[in-house]
């Protein structure tokens, strides 16, 4: 069935729009040209270009250059967006046309066609137009980096909440099991005691460091650009704008927000853009560990480690019956992977700008933006379907660190590495324990201080292998 059309213009001609969209002229070329992907912009990158759309209008108003009733309009209009009535009406694929300027216009058509309805205009009769008002003072190049900022900005405390949530739910776990000493493991090779609650603490530590990084990465995506249009130089833009921009963002986001220090700056480099994907992307390679330490750790159960016990969220086989696996680890990994993947295309956009301006903005904007989004979603359901269920296996923990021969390294200062040698090949052929070796040699006189050559005592052998258990 073919849609009604309508017939709106731009400088290139004559187009064809849906009748009833919003948008117009420019977003339907963009969606024509860049059949791409079928994805659409994240709701967060839509809400910041309303905020931005609804500031300038307050400003542009106040500062006498914007008509009253057009400007009321405009702010009605932007407002529905940020409230996400109209995210359908944005529909220009994430890889599109560079800088922006193809999303920029789907919000400035959808803003001015509908402050236009309010005015009682009709759809493309635009008695707000599009780039003469609701873009007044603006461009592409200003606009597109500060709602990657202001998108950013607006998710970081939820981010932050929910790595607080995980660093909480894996402390909780390290106070459950401090009691459990088992087998440490170095190179996946026996090696010495360690409390599994010591491991837990430092997979909540490793978290909470991340999340610090995080957090002061996020603080240069503070200073904001807008206002320096084209280049930097702020041509067609009030003297006073960028200081009042600054004010009245703030005002409406509840954000902390700065002026930048250099408006040309501001538009070449989108390196602040790139220190804040780093920072999520080692928060990935934590948790990619953690992950995959979790699933080792579970391993089995009857043929693994079998330390710990994740829950038991969903069948694991189609045909092995009673099969349980390591799901929501796994999950964890493959969002973390995702995330790689977007900071290593952030990079690489990143180093991609020219002279005064990067045109890889959207696709900066669009990685920037899923990786947060899958980030939170990912180690929200990890925190709450997994770490908080996990329980330990002590019997299998302190089972295996019985059998652990390593554990002669806390004997080395009296009788040496290399007698410590013989007794691990000794414990290994005969099957025994290293204390059942060591008490042996002591009883029939054969284990020496490697000081002085004296006799060890069964006091001083309990003594070291106490201390080991101590030292966890």
């Amino acid at each position: 069935m073919t849609l009604p059309l309508r017939i709106e213009h731009d400088s290139l001609g004559e187009v064809l729009v849906p009748t009833d969209a919003l948008y117009g002229a420019q977003t339907q070329r963009a969606v024509e040209n860049f059949p791409i992907s079928g994805l659409k912009p994240r709701w967060v990158y839509i809400w910041s270009m309303g905020v931005i759309k609804r500031a300038a209008a307050e400003v542009n108003r106040d500062l006498g250059l914007l008509d009253a009733e057009k400007a009321a309009a405009i702010v009605q209009a932007a407002q529905e967006v940020i409230d996400g009535k109209w995210n359908d009406q944005f529909v220009v694929d994430p890889f599109q046309a560079g800088a922006g300027t193809s999303h920029h216009m789907n919000a400035n058509e959808v803003i001015a066609n509908r402050a236009t309805q309010l005015l009682h205009g009709t759809l493309g009769e635009y008695r707000v137009h599009p780039n003469d008002h609701v873009n007044m003072a603006q461009s592409t190049n200003d606009t597109i980096p500060t709602a990657i900022r202001l998108g950013c900005l607006w998710r970081l405390d939820e981010l932050l909440g929910i790595l607080n949530d995980l660093t909480s739910a894996l402390n909780i776990k390290a106070g459950e099991f401090d009691t459990i000493v088992k087998s440490g493991r170095t190179h996946l090779q026996d090696a010495v005691p360690i409390r599994l609650g010591q491991e837990f603490g430092a997979y909540a530590r490793a978290v909470e460091r991340d999340a610090e990084r995080i957090r002061q990465a996020g603080e240069s995506l503070r200073r904001l650009g807008t206002g320096g249009t084209a280049v930097g130089s702020g041509l067609n833009a009030h003297p006073e704008y960028h200081h009042r921009m600054i004010i009245k963002l703030a005002e409406i986001t509840g954000l902390q927000l700065l002026e930048s220090d250099n408006l040309f700056e501001s538009m070449q480099s989108m390196a602040d853009a790139a220190a804040f994907s780093a920072s999520i992307r080692t928060l990935a390679l934590t948790l990619i560990r953690i992950a995959n330490d979790f699933r080792l750790l579970s391993s089995g159960p009857a043929t693994g480690l079998d330390e710990i016990r994740l829950p038991a969220v969903q069948p694991g086989s189609s045909i092995m019956p009673g099969k349980v696996n390591p799901v929501m680890a796994e999950m964890l990994d493959m969002v973390m992977f995702q995330v790689v993947g977007c900071d290593t295309t952030i990079a690489l956009a990143v180093q991609a700008g020219q002279l005064e301006l990067n045109v890889m903005m959207p696709v900066i904007a669009y990685n920037l933006f899923e990786m947060m989004q899958i980030t939170i979603g990912a180690v929200r359901a990890f925190t709450e379907r997994a770490v908080r269920g996990i329980t330990a296996n002590r019997a299998k923990a302190e089972g295996w660190l019985a059998q652990n021969t390593i554990v002669v390294t806390a004997l080395n200062p009296l009788i040496g590495y290399s007698r410590g040698t013989e007794l691990v090949k000794e414990a290994a052929a005969r099957g025994l324990t290293i204390h059942a070796i060591a008490v042996e040699k002591v009883k029939n006189g054969t284990l020496k201080h490697i000081a002085d050559g004296q006799a060890v005592t069964l006091e001083e052998i309990e003594a070291a292998l106490g201390n080991l258990r101590q030292l966890t």
